[in-house]
């Protein structure tokens, strides 16, 4: 399927195992872990799906009541292909007709509430206009990433040439569902030194391998283990919103975790891994022994040199306490950041309605010139010089200079000294993995730990996925690339999570990424690295543009503001294998169809 996992068909199997059988197997997991036990649960508008808050199931059965039934349009209403939002009373849903049958499901992508009647329709699913995540229509899984819970889906009739819908109210109105979870039958005290699978990081690669784990039937106990003091929570919203706290930023509470037998150890730093022993020792002296160890540490900042680091007030965004920090510090302030990096701009467009100044120090001409070329980050640029940013480009920090300890000034190599009571660095980042170093888990002179498809280490039970690896990407012919997104740590959850059963999934996604600003949003997908052209076509004067990026005779990634769902389109397009020629991109641009998409239905060779 275009981009997408397809859905692993179930069979039968023993779920409940003694402890001392599962002791019995030398490396593998429990035989729980190779099916489902949810075999026989019905996807469509059936028992055991709903949602709340905190994306749990819907009580098993249900009275008539709780149900609603609407006859929405007639059957000639919607062509093949088509797509439309119906109101149900209770609430909306999503019509949809390809290949003659009718199907409904929620109408509101689960991860950030995007329309899905504007997105794509492609061979049996949706795919979310903003951020690319894909929906089954039969059965309102997710099957690409980002974001963690499943659609609810409704029964549909044809009666008398009439469309009817009956759907649940409850998950009408709760518009999304998580997939139903095994629980934990080992019989292990919680103060036991041994997980049969560990994983250390709690961000989307760790959350999505131990959630996987359990939709997939495994039984046996997980440990999430974080530096974090909080939940799993919604990073790339740090730097958009630095005033939201870690409850309003949760992906998942304790309690969700706790119903699903996922263990989480906050405030736990991995300092040695073991790879003979199967252990990790942790900075707190705890050692924990492990069958199955999943390595998602994410990034940490990229130390960067000058004078003056005891100065207080500047900062790395890191946690929902920095982000607080910084708004509350740069309130009617003087803001400096360093860096043009995404993250770095996006904070920088947070703080422009509150601080006095904004500053920003970079090394290139322009911000975003690696990722999206010259012409596009000028236009970028000058949209945040209209909001008084002030840039200060080929040029880096000296010096941060303190009055009483707290920052007052920051020195620029080129002499210039700006004033400043708060900091924020956004100079790039580099793998968390100084840890592995001495455990014999191969890793590049980066600090990239090295994966296969599987995303297995060279190491016997070890698995990494996230910032934290370099993986073999199918577009480039298999080259090991390090692609950190927070869609594409999703996929690598998912895929060691099957790896780890015993399953074989390999990567089958588009990278996906997206940026705000100034109430505008940039979607990207697929790889650019090393792009030799940019094919423009719209207004960058008046940012709404699409952006083809071609290596040689092929596209290889789009960008775009203000021309959605073209990035998703163009996603599912190289998604489902196809390529898409830069003479046909130059041609359409000739022709002045800017923001056409329909030549790219069913298009590729």
């Amino acid at each position: 399927m275009g981009g997408c996992f397809s859905k692993t068909k179930p069979v039968e199997v023993k779920v409940e195992l003694s402890l001392l059988e599962k002791e019995k197997e030398v490396d593998g997991l429990s035989p729980n872990g190779k099916a489902s036990p949810f075999a026989d649960c019905r996807p469509n508008g059936a028992l055991g799906h709903g949602s709340d808050e905190d994306s749990t199931a819907l009580p098993l059965y249900h009275k008539p009541r709780d149900y609603v039934e609407v006859s929405v349009c007639h059957v000639k209403d919607l062509e093949n292909g088509q797509m439309r939002e119906v109101d149900m009373g209770s609430g909306k849903a999503l019509l949809i007709k390809e290949h003659g049958e009718f199907s409904a499901m929620g109408h509101k992508c689960p991860h950030y509430g995007a329309p899905l009647v504007k997105g794509v329709l492609s061979k049996g699913h949706v795919r979310c206009p903003w951020h690319g995540a894909c929906f089954n229509i039969a059965t309102g899984d997710i099957e690409d990433f980002p974001g963690l819970d499943s659609l609810p889906t409704f029964q549909v009739r044809v009666e008398k040439d009439k469309v009817i819908i009956r759907a649940n109210k409850q998950a009408l109105q709760l518009q999304k569902r998580s997939k139903p979870m095994a629980r934990c039958s080992a019989v292990i005290n919680s103060n036991t030194g041994f997980s049969h699978v560990l994983i250390i990081g709690s961000g989307p690669a760790g959350l999505v391998c131990a959630e996987t784990l359990r939709q997939e039937g495994f039984t046996d106990r997980i440990v999430m283990c974080t530096m974090d003091r909080h939940p799993p929570y919604d990073r790339p919203k740090l730097s958009k919103s630095l005033e939201s706290t870690a409850e309003q930023l949760r992906l998942r509470s304790m309690s969700f975790l706790q119903d699903h037998d996922i263990e989480l150890l906050t405030e736990k730093e991995a300092v040695a891994i073991d790879v003979k022993t199967r252990s990790v020792t942790f900075e707190d002296g705890l050692r924990m022994e492990y069958r199955k160890l999943f390595i998602a540490t994410g990034s940490k900042p990229k130390p960067i040199i000058y004078k003056g680091k005891d100065v207080r007030n500047v900062f790395h965004l890191r946690t929902p306490e920095d982000a607080n920090s910084i708004a509350q510090l740069a309130n009617n302030k003087n803001a400096v950041i360093i860096g043009t990096s995404f993250i770095g701009m996006e904070v920088v467009a947070a703080l422009t309605d509150k601080a006095h100044s904004v500053s920003v120090i970079g090394m290139e001409t322009v911000p975003f010139k690696k990722a999206l070329g010259e012409k596009l980050g000028k236009s970028i640029m000058k949209l945040f010089e209209a909001n008084r940013v002030k840039f200060y480009m080929l040029n880096e920090v000296s010096e941060m200079i303190g009055h009483h300890g707290q920052l007052k000034e920051v020195a620029l190599k080129s002499g210039k000294v700006l004033r400043a009571d708060v900091c924020v660095i956004c100079a790039g980042s580099v793998p968390a993995t100084g840890f592995v170093k001495q455990s014999g888990i191969h890793m590049d002179s980066r600090g990239f730990i090295t994966v296969n498809k599987m995303m297995q280490t060279n190491a016997e039970g070890v698995f990494a996925g996230g910032d934290v690896v370099i993986f073999p990407f199918p577009p480039r012919n298999n080259k090991k690339v390090n692609i950190p997104h927070w869609q594409m740590a999703h996929v690598h959850g998912r895929v060691a999570a099957l790896s780890m059963m015993g399953r074989a999934a390999e990567i089958k996604t588009v990278p996906y990424f997206w940026s705000a600003m100034f109430g505008k949003t940039i979607r990207y997908a697929g790889y650019g690295e090393g792009f030799d052209d940019v094919i423009i076509q719209g207004d960058l004067d008046e940012l709404r543009f699409v952006a083809f990026y071609t290596r040689s005779e092929e596209v290889v990634a789009v960008a775009s503001m203000n021309y959605d769902p073209i990035v998703s389109r163009v996603a599912e397009v190289l998604g489902s294998g196809k390529t898409i020629r830069k003479r046909d991109v130059e041609m359409l641009a000739r022709l002045g169809k800017t923001g056409d998409i329909s030549w790219l239905i069913d298009k590729g060779s």
